[in-house]
């Protein structure tokens, strides 16, 4: 076996930078700041099929369903949240990306 090898006396000496302390949770600057409020989407798949389909031979169609359903979920949990925080957009007024209702 061989013996340890001694750190030179140098390397204890250097000192190291140190990295500036940030708040993980914020500041007095950024409580005092409203959160946004959040617009629910009208489609939330629209990200996944601008990704195309998934580059799984012979399951693509299969694959694309259970991702949809899976982002419909999410958003879906999402907006959940929002209105259980008060955080949801309930404006009344009319978005001219929906149909009018019948």
């Amino acid at each position: 076996m061989s013996p340890q090898r001694r750190r030179k006396t140098g390397d204890r000496t250097r000192a190291r930078r140190k990295t500036p302390q940030r708040d993980f949770w914020g500041n007095d600057a950024t409580e005092s700041d409203d959160p946004p409020m959040i617009i629910p989407v009208s489609d939330p798949t629209v990200m996944l099929h601008s990704l195309s389909s998934p580059p799984l031979p012979g399951r693509e169609t299969v694959a694309v369903h259970y991702f949809a359903a899976v982002a419909e979920k999410a958003a879906g949990l999402a907006v959940a949240l929002a209105a259980a925080s008060d955080l949801l957009d309930t404006d009344d007024e009319e978005d001219p990306s929906l149909p009018e209702p019948a």
